[in-house]
């Protein structure tokens, strides 16, 4: 599966801006400072963002999954 394929729905940021595909989910994370690159939730979302882009099927839905409770994860809880 391309990495330019879109979610089944749009990933929404605080900022208001949405990620769309595997590829901006990617591009996103790749952006983060290192130190928050290399914490568990995040690792998690590239992960499944890989088996999304190299697999598909059912993996997009992960990938979304995975993208969505590394954003939202409240910093109190990890």
């Amino acid at each position: 599966m391309p990495w330019s394929t879109p979610f089944d729905e749009p990933i929404a940021l605080r900022s208001g801006s949405k990620l769309t595909t595997l590829q901006h989910a990617a591009d996103y994370v790749m952006k983060l400072p290192k130190a928050e690159q290399d914490e568990v939730r995040w690792q998690t979302a590239v992960e499944n963002l890989i088996r999304a882009a190299e697999t598909g099927g059912g993996w997009l839905m992960f990938a979304r999954i995975a993208m969505m409770q590394a954003l939202y994860t409240d910093e109190n809880n990890r």
